[in-house]
């Protein structure tokens, strides 16, 4: 046989002797070797279960917004006499480029709802008839309502997923008729499911023309404006030239710099733009004892990018103290190694006097610690799923992602080398005659 093929040979055979003395010596000390691979697995599900709590809320903070839709700027109201027109949603898609639809948004959560013998308190909504195009939300039964309805103040109604569900069952709600306040609404269409909680919790609210909503809800006031950007990269700078145009139109002043001359000073971007009130609105008094800024400009697409990277950080938080738990099954598989170096001094001398190479002993050591840990690791993947399975049951967001699997196992075979590399070096250290007077 030529010598390369001998020398691999040998060294194969020597390597499936290693493997089976390592084998071997776990199993020697089952009960030890079964409480290592326990704090191993403990570690790893610990890591695994966080980790899919941490992404599981990082997912449900961003689909909250995203269900509203993409690239929108909110606009809000918090000052009794800042009050924008229905129209105002038209005039800043006309007065800034990169806006190409918005609307107007008035809301209300308790409106008296009555249908035959049922009474109850419900979310109402009054938007214009491009709702459906700024939110990104179609119809899914019937029609949403036109402009016509919005300017005649007709009283028609579009029903969120589940409020058609709640009211009517499974029955068609297409022509029924619904009191509001005391006012009769007949619906023409029901929006498609967006999920529980998600877009501002449409699914439970009812959609009225602006106008119909403003002689339900008995104001004048509307409060919001949504505005939709052609693009993510133009929301900043649409951000800019709203602040600009709603500084002059109000009459306010940048909240964040009181003495400057006129002349916006616009928010970093990605953030939400705060104007306060320069003296006098629109020749009525300013009010000192309302705090806070009377008028907001909001991206959602930062608070995406913001609720993610908090909940990027709390992952990190949650799977350094996982973390800790795996170090310990780490020094557990170190702590058994010790003690079967220890208790097997005698048969490590008999070994080296026979012939045995450092290297064997280092590989038989190290094979013993990747074996509890392999173990241990495939174990703590399978209870981290059930775990992750068991969170979910009770109403916490997780997500399971093969990703997280895969750090999880191989942050176990990491610290079954780590904590097995010094064991194994001590063993192949001592000496042959040392070693046979042990006893």
């Amino acid at each position: 046989m030529p010598e390369g093929q001998q020398g691999s040979k040998n060294l194969l055979i020597r390597a499936v002797f290693g493997l089976q003395t390592a084998v071997s010596g776990v199993m020697s000390q089952k009960l030890r070797s079964l409480l290592t691979v326990l704090g191993v697995m403990i570690g790893v599900a610990s890591l695994l279960v966080l980790l899919a709590i941490g992404h599981g809320a990082r997912e449900a903070v961003a689909q909250q917004f995203e269900s509203l839709g993409a690239n929108l700027i909110k606009v809000s109201a918090n000052h009794w006499n800042i009050n924008f027109e229905i129209g105002d949603g038209t005039e800043m898609t006309e007065r800034v480029p990169a806006i190409i639809d918005g609307m107007p948004l008035l809301r209300s959560d308790e409106v008296q709802l009555r249908y035959r013998r049922m009474v109850d308190d419900v979310a109402v909504i009054g938007v214009t008839e491009n709702m459906p195009q700024v939110r990104d939300h179609k119809v899914v039964a019937g029609r949403f309502f036109s402009h016509l309805h919005v300017q005649e103040r007709m009283r028609v109604a579009v029903l969120g997923y589940e409020a058609w569900r709640s009211i009517f069952g499974d029955a068609n709600p297409i022509g029924q008729g619904i009191y509001l306040e005391g006012q009769r609404f007949t619906v023409i269409g029901v929006l498609s499911r967006k999920g529980t909680g998600m877009a501002d919790d449409i699914d439970q609210q009812i959609v009225l023309p602006i106008t119909s909503a403003q002689r339900v809800l008995l104001t004048g006031r509307v409060d919001e404006l949504w505005l939709k950007a052609a693009d993510a990269g133009s929301v900043d700078p649409s951000m800019v030239q709203l602040s600009r145009i709603l500084r002059y139109k109000f009459n306010l002043r940048d909240a964040e710099d009181d003495d400057e001359e006129e002349g916006f000073a616009p928010a970093a971007a990605g953030s939400s733009a705060s104007m306060a009130p320069g003296g006098h609105f629109m020749g009525h008094p300013g009010h000192p004892e309302q705090e806070g800024p009377p008028l907001t400009i909001t991206s959602l697409n930062a608070l995406i990018e913001e609720a993610s990277e908090a909940s990027r950080v709390m992952t990190m938080m949650l799977a350094g103290i996982a973390s800790v738990a795996l170090l310990v099954g780490g020094l557990g598989i170190m702590n058994i190694m010790l003690v079967s170096v220890s208790e097997r001094t005698r048969e490590i001398g008999i070994r080296k006097a026979l012939g045995a190479h450092p290297v064997d002993l280092v590989y038989q050591f190290m094979m013993e610690a990747l074996i509890l840990s392999i173990t241990g690791g495939a174990l703590g993947v399978a209870a981290g799923y059930v775990g992750a399975g068991l969170a979910s049951r009770y109403g916490l967001e997780t997500l399971m992602t093969s990703t997280a699997s895969g750090v999880a196992f191989c942050a176990a075979v990491g610290v079954g080398i780590l904590f097995g590399v010094y064991p194994a070096y001590v063993a192949s250290q001592l000496q042959p005659v040392e070693a046979l007077r042990h006893r």
